[in-house]
């Protein structure tokens, strides 16, 4: 599939639309949320859902599509990561109802992203105590009472939880299991409405990166919801049926993961780019600077570093925009989706840690921010599936095994 590596217009305008909005309204908070990781950061807050909402400058030209999101998304994440992540959109909550909802669940629960009334978030509850990597170790348990389901669980990491759960308009997708003994064809997806009587919030974490977001554990105690409410087919395919397989309720919730590993993708390249650009910056004022086109015989140790660096990030994005542009084409993308988050996760690690070291005392110290972008690149590399997790659905699709025949 043939893919140009040059944006459009309409991108490249909303390119410095976002890095604006991520160099004024992001950057000059960033320090005090991280130490403040539980206050909810109502200057981006407030600002964002009054303003930064608005349609980013257009031409008559054509539109990147998914590249754009992934676009904006790295210049978001390179004002911060966290503060990314706190935003209030509809979030993974949203990609769910995109992928798996019908017309009409879509118009109901993503609606109000798009209306004049106070932030809201959407989020999705996936992870549990025993069932991280593993989705399909699920617990959480929905039961059919006439035209209702009744979930009952805990979910731990939900990234946007707090808001999601508590705020009017927002809603957590909560995947739960209707038939434990039909294993991932017993999986599905449901809508949970903020402030349903039975979602409780009961935790939030203390984490090492991306501190400005809110990463909460609900627990859900005979949570009740209209089935209408729940995402996908309500069939039910037995293991004997090929159900690990042919579900379309499992598949079609997994599916999301297509769409959101590109993004988080991008997240690691905009935090990653980031910490190059500091380094470079305080090169450059020492008077250091990179000869690209020096003999790599005659380069210096950090001349070498730099180049690599910015090869792994620029491999990373390219990665990236490939997965988008399948997106944008309506063709399968699960192995781009997992090479470029797989690639962007290990990159981003591997950047931020260098600056640090290049830095020196200055890049550990609290002057730069350099020494917190290496605490939140780490996440990258775990969440929306950790880098072994992605790799292994790499080997998959390229040699054509089945998730039994290579765990």
């Amino acid at each position: 599939m043939a893919i140009s590596f040059e944006l459009t217009e309409n991108t490249r305008l909303a390119q410095e639309h976002f890095r604006a909005m991520a160099r004024d309204h992001m950057r000059p908070i960033s320090r005090r949320y991280d130490e403040q990781e539980h206050d909810l950061p109502t200057e981006w807050v407030d600002w964002y859902w009054k303003h930064g909402r608005s349609g980013t400058p257009k031409t008559d030209g054509p539109s990147d599509g998914f590249i754009q999101i992934c676009v904006q998304t790295e210049e978001l994440c390179w004002g911060d990561a966290g503060l990314y992540l706190r935003t209030p959109f509809a979030g993974l909550g949203g990609s769910a109802v995109g992928a798996a909802g019908t017309k009409e669940q879509k118009a109901k629960f993503l609606s109000v992203f798009r209306g004049d009334g106070h932030p809201v978030w959407g989020a999705m509850a996936i992870t549990e105590p025993q069932a991280g990597s593993d989705s399909a170790n699920i617990l959480t348990t929905a039961e059919r009472d006439g035209d209702d389901y009744i979930l009952n669980g805990t979910k731990i990491f939900c990234t946007g939880g707090e808001g999601a759960s508590q705020v009017e308009g927002g809603f957590v997708v909560v995947w739960a299991t209707v038939d434990k003994s039909a294993g991932r064809g017993g999986i599905k997806a449901f809508v949970v409405p903020a402030g349903t009587p039975g979602m409780n919030l009961v935790g939030l974490e203390n984490k090492l990166g991306i501190r400005a977001s809110d990463t909460a554990t609900l627990t859900f105690e005979n949570c009740r919801i209209p089935a209408e409410n729940l995402l996908g087919s309500a069939e039910v395919k037995k293991k004997k049926e090929g159900a690990s397989t042919g579900d379309k309720g499992f598949k079609g919730a997994m599916a999301t993961f297509d769409a959101s590993r590109p993004i988080v993708a991008a997240m690691a390249v905009g935090v990653g780019r980031a910490a190059l650009d500091a380094l470079l910056e305080e090169l450059a004022e020492q008077g250091v600077t990179v000869r690209y086109d020096a003999p790599p015989t005659e380069l210096t140790a950090l001349e070498r570093d730099v180049i690599e660096m910015e090869a792994e990030l620029q491999a990373a994005r390219l990665l990236t925009w490939r997965a988008a542009s399948m997106m944008n084409a309506g063709k399968p993308n699960n192995l781009e989706a997992s090479m470029c988050k797989a690639k962007a996760g290990l990159a981003v690690t591997r950047i931020t840690q260098k600056a640090v070291e290049l830095l020196g005392p200055t890049g550990y110290s609290r002057k730069l921010l350099v020494e917190k972008w290496m605490r939140d690149a780490k996440i990258n590399d775990i969440y929306e599936g950790t880098q072994q997790i992605n790799q292994m659905i790499v080997a998959r699709r390229i040699l054509d095994y089945s998730s039994s025949m290579l765990r």
